[in-house]
């Protein structure tokens, strides 16, 4: 009895310890609205976890603290609420790190230490304040599989844990804990199916606490090349494979990616840092576990050197490609961007700016299937070309005297002004304000046409933002 009521009380210790570095935090954000960049949506308030770390930091999610303009932090059990605010945001991971200026605020917390990725079947419980409540909530839940998904919150794939605890509003940015230690952060959840979560794995975790020890985030690592399975047996013959090989077939590399050079399309990726290429596209995890091969290259920092063993014209050898570049770079319609500002810029009335997966989301959380196809389709194949390094848009048109004729015009990629390419959207602004044409001409690629007279425009041009009560036209960081 008297051991039994030892390990009773050593729980109870153990468990107090953990609720109190658990803290609900308030965020008011105001976001932008890319539909009319100039202008900020209404602001909105929302609750979020956080579990306090070393260091004086708290953890969370990145959606948390998306577009923040106030935070506040309440530690479980008491009712003062204390400015908060932001070290760093990692959208990528869908994380972010806060502090609390005065020291005060964590005295008397045990700061949570991190344990390891748990096992498939593992029990853990996840902590935080769901649905806007006030006492913090904890549920038993099992760690149904590791692989890599699509975080909904950058569209980046990475390695995520999936968890049959309930998760609702309010949950994310909770830790997910085992033995009293942290071994992942609620993310998201799914709308089509019960009890199904997701967590950001520890492993993502020391990624992003790794990366930032220097002070500054530079991402995750792209090798930024496409492939398909080879399970085909023609077509592992085709391109000499043994029987006990298997690999990946390397049918694109995007121009100016890590891999544009060392790699040349043809080449069969076998192995991926001494571990076997399945025909599958996937790796061995642990045990009976697989993921996806991205998983190696995405677990690597920015400047590492990954070690490829590839099959080319016949015969096998090794190559090492440095990892410089993140997968945010090269990218022709820019990830999800929490920080950036809307670009644009306005003439006689048109909206021109350029295209974001910022402006797709506007449709909706389907946007994939409610926004333009014609835009959508920019996504397939997401990387800068010879020919642009940006997707200039007519977002939408004002209506004026200056462009009656145009007034239903919308979501219009422009390729020329008065017959001269663009590459960007800055230089359609140098076009337009250099060109000594009497009239400005737009042109898409199939050759329809906006002609502007500019006289009128240099006329109309301030009545019109005054009408629509905008400021300027265009935002400070075009081209002046």
């Amino acid at each position: 009895m008297r051991v039994l009521i030892l390990f009773c009380c050593c729980f109870l210790v153990q468990a107090s310890e953990v609720e109190d570095a658990i803290v609900k935090i308030y965020t008011m954000s105001t976001r932008p609205d890319y539909y009319s960049p100039w202008s900020l949506m209404s602001p909105s308030q929302s609750t979020g976890s956080g579990a306090i770390i070393s260091g004086n930091r708290i953890i969370t999610n990145g959606h948390v603290v998306q577009h923040a303009t106030y935070l506040q932090v309440k530690r479980n059990g008491q009712a003062r609420r204390v400015r908060a605010k932001l070290v760093q945001a990692i959208h990528d991971a869908d994380l972010a790190i806060l502090t609390v200026d005065d020291p005060k605020f964590f005295e008397g917390i045990t700061p949570l230490e991190f344990g390891e990725l748990p096992e498939s079947q593992a029990e853990v419980k996840v902590y935080g304040f769901p649905i806007g409540g006030n006492s913090l909530s904890v549920t038993k839940g099992v760690v149904s599989r590791i692989e890599n998904v699509s975080y909904v919150h950058s569209g980046i794939n990475l390695l995520a844990g999936q968890i049959d605890a309930a998760i609702n509003p309010g949950n994310s940015g909770g830790p997910v804990m085992q033995d009293g230690k942290i071994v992942g952060i609620v993310m998201q959840g799914r709308r089509d199916a019960d009890n199904i979560g997701y967590m950001v794995p520890v492993t993502v975790v020391h990624h992003v606490l790794d990366d930032l020890k220097d002070g500054k985030y530079d991402g995750f690592p792209n090798l930024g090349i496409a492939s398909q399975g080879m399970e085909n047996a023609a077509m592992k013959k085709r391109y000499g494979l043994k029987e006990n090989q298997s690999g990946q077939l390397i049918t694109h590399i995007a121009p100016g990616t890590n891999a544009d050079g060392p790699l040349k399309e043809g080449d069969v990726i076998l192995s991926i840092d001494g571990q076997v290429v399945a025909d599958d596209g996937t790796i061995a995890l642990r045990g009976f576990e697989r993921t996806t091969m991205h998983y190696l290259i995405s677990k690597r920092q920015i400047g590492d050197a990954l070690k490829l063993h590839i099959l080319r014209d016949g015969r096998e050898m090794d190559i090492a490609v440095p990892l410089q570049d993140s997968v945010r770079e090269n990218k022709l319609v820019p990830l999800r961007d929490y920080e950036a500002k809307p670009r644009f810029f306005i003439y006689g009335g048109l909206v021109f700016v350029n295209l974001t997966t910022n402006l797709l989301s506007r449709w909706g959380s389907s946007w994939h299937a409610r926004a333009p196809s014609q835009l959508v389709e920019y996504l397939r194949h997401n990387e800068t070309v010879e020919e642009i390094d940006e997707v200039v848009l007519l977002l939408r048109v004002l209506p004026a005297d200056v462009n009656v004729g145009y007034h239903g015009w919308r979501n219009w990629v422009v390729e020329q002004v008065n017959n001269k390419p663009i590459r960007n959207l800055n230089e359609l602004i140098e076009a337009v304000e250099q060109s000594p044409d009497d009239y400005v001409s737009f042109s898409s690629q199939r050759g329809r046409k906006i002609v502007l007279d500019r006289k009128k425009v240099d006329a109309e041009g301030a009545n019109i933002l005054k009408r629509y009560k905008i400021n300027s036209d265009r935002d400070k960081a075009s081209k002046q």
